[in-house]
């Protein structure tokens, strides 16, 4: 009896454990993604803001704050240390991407949408990442 209670029990460790393991890969995948909002937000913000044109202060405003708001989702599921790390490697990534400092173009294209679906909506996303991992 004791055979197949232990079996019972090791059986749902190992689902748990498992289910654990797609848990943590959904999450690494999440705030990988929420980094790479961040960076684009405070490259955005930058970039506009050195543009020095009054008109578009809201703009600049907007993109600061989805940016902070990136990076706070992201805090919920790792330590500020880890979530400031992804988030220089993400702007330096894209900083790379860009033919010059001033070329948003590419990186609007590839996060603009994405990332303001991602802010509005994180439950589905990491959701989404959570189906993909298993």
């Amino acid at each position: 009896m004791f055979a197949k209670v232990n079996l019972a029990m090791c059986a749902v460790t190992a689902s748990l454990l498992s289910f654990n393991s797609f848990a943590g890969q959904a999450e690494d995948a999440f705030v990988s993604e929420l980094a790479d909002c961040a960076a684009y937000y405070h490259i955005a913000s930058d970039a506009i803001s050195a543009m020095n044109a009054p008109q578009m202060a809201a703009v600049v405003d907007r993109l600061q704050v989805s940016g902070e708001q990136a990076e706070q989702l992201a805090k919920q599921y790792h330590t500020e240390e880890q979530v400031s790390a992804a988030i220089v490697a993400a702007t330096e990534k894209h900083r790379a991407s860009m033919p010059n400092s001033k070329s948003l173009g590419p990186l609007m294209g590839k996060y603009k949408e994405t990332c303001q679906m991602i802010i509005a909506q994180p439950e589905k996303r990491l959701d989404y990442w959570t189906m993909v991992s298993m």
